[in-house]
């Protein structure tokens, strides 16, 4: 009698799901974005995938993304293409992708938009190598959990990725998207999930889940009204082929066995495990001490299952050891700042916000100067002013700059980094009376004002230090 190879079997599975999953996305590119809708206005999009910053976050420098090669990997009908393209001026970009009807479209996009030095190859994220390039930044955005192996699709970006070189890949949270695997089970039983109906399937489920009844625990958790209308919103989550989950402890260890680096999360304010308490203050003694001694791997996984609110596990990571070590900038010394640069994050470097900083400066806004006011940062809800969260809104808590002198002394960074010191001798120009004194201000009160200022911004996002 003769036996199959359970090794063979197990490609003749892989290779099964990754047809359905290529059918999939023939059928219905993902995702349905007119080819018209240009990112620009985004910045918040933007920011994220912009390489200044993770290469920031992982090296406290500045990277010039032109000449940078960026690979999408799993670009699907280009969206994303276009946001890194639209982020990284100068920057090749190139794409790959499982299905050929949407690297048709991908191509589509990017000459549609203007850049027409993009690439874009239809073929499995596992055979990267045979590409012959090398990437400066892999964005690998919704596509990773679709792989048979995360390790094997880890591993194929960092053969292909530049030693200094940053990955931002993500996986489905389990935690959170338990509800959708228990409905793409349901509607495997149902035979809607064998990779030939895509349209038909899409109405089969509809017409389901009208029919069951409104209390039922799975279309409380599963179903809204957007489901009734958008096909692409059932197709990637009730019927979303090859889809999987893991939680924060198998990401780290899937990356220890690619022998890859976590950088950061993507979101990474999002993931703030003391953020979720009351007062970090009040907590028990041997609690406090268990949360100060969590590695960072230990804090995502006790955020995960304190609040598992986020769809995706977001990441960054590259090769290991490749990271620069730095001082972090709250551990800096006077000397530390007094040989810091300056820099405005890319994405607020705009003729927008220099038009608002300028019409500031012109017409100075009037605000109450307390203690914690000196410096030029004010809530939006307390104070009127100039309000940099509209232009880049990243932060959790919307900021203002108050007055003139503030709005000034930001307009040279538009142009490009500044020395720190260069920064201190423009305050006192524009400040040369103290306002609580009314003497001559010197030298190390600027120096102060501008460090406390700079220090709100750069944990805001809005400044980028290197030394």
């Amino acid at each position: 009698m003769s036996t199959v190879c359970p090794r063979r079997l197990q490609m003749d599975n892989n290779q099964e799901i990754r047809d359905r999953i290529r059918q999939q996305f023939d059928s219905s590119p993902y995702g349905n974005v007119p080819l018209d809708l240009s990112p620009q206005k985004n910045a918040a999009l933007l920011y994220f995938h912009n390489l200044v910053t993770p290469y920031h976050l992982r090296n406290q420098k500045i990277i010039n993304p032109e000449g940078k090669v960026i690979l999408d990997a799993g670009c699907g009908s280009g969206y994303k293409s276009l946001v890194l393209a639209a982020a990284n001026p100068g920057a090749k970009i190139v794409g790959i992708d499982l299905s050929e009807e949407s690297v048709k479209l991908a191509r589509q996009r990017l000459l549609y938009q203007g850049f027409a030095d993009a690439e874009f190859y239809a073929m499995p994220l596992e055979e990267l190598p045979s590409l012959g390039m090398e990437f400066d930044y892999i964005n690998c955005d919704e596509t990773l959990y679709l792989l048979p192996d995360i390790v094997v699709g880890l591993q194929a970006m960092k053969s292909v990725l530049k030693p200094d070189g940053i990955i931002r890949a993500n996986l489905h949270s389990s935690l959170q998207r338990q509800s959708f695997f228990r409905a793409q089970e349901f509607f495997t039983m149902l035979g809607l999930m064998d990779g030939a109906l895509h349209k038909q399937g899409v109405e089969l489920v509809r017409e389901t889940m009208k029919n069951v009844k409104d209390h039922t625990y799975l279309k409380i958790k599963t179903w809204h009204q957007n489901y009734e209308t958008n096909d692409e919103y059932v197709l990637a989550n009730q019927l979303l082929q090859g889809d999987k989950g893991y939680n924060i402890s198998e990401m780290f260890a899937a990356l220890r066995m690619a022998d890859l680096e976590f950088v950061s999360m993507v979101q990474w304010r999002k993931w703030d495990l003391l953020a979720l308490f009351k007062d970090v203050d009040e907590l028990l003694v041997s609690v406090a001490m268990a949360l100060g001694e969590m590695s960072a791997e230990e804090q995502l996984h006790a955020h995960e299952l304190l609040q598992s609110s986020q769809r995706l596990l977001d990441f960054w990571c590259g090769h290991s050891d490749e990271g620069q070590s730095f001082v972090p900038v709250e551990e800096w010394t006077e000397s530390d700042w007094r040989q810091a640069r300056v820099h405005l994050h890319p994405q607020l470097r705009t003729a927008e916000l220099k038009q608002e900083l300028m019409a500031h400066v012109r017409e100075p806004a009037v605000a109450l100067m307390d203690a914690e006011l000196k410096q030029g940062i004010a809530y939006v809800t307390q104070y009127k002013g100039l309000n940099i969260n509209q232009h880049l809104p990243i932060a959790q808590q919307p900021v203002v700059l108050l007055d003139s002198a503030v709005a000034a002394w930001i307009l040279p960074l538009l142009d490009g980094g500044l020395p720190m010191i260069s920064l201190v001798e423009r305050w006192l120009q524009m400040r040369p009376i103290n306002s609580v004194t009314l003497e001559s201000s010197t030298e190390p009160e600027a120096f102060a004002a501008v460090k406390q200022m700079l220090s709100s911004l750069v944990q805001l996002g809005y400044i980028l230090l290197e030394r």
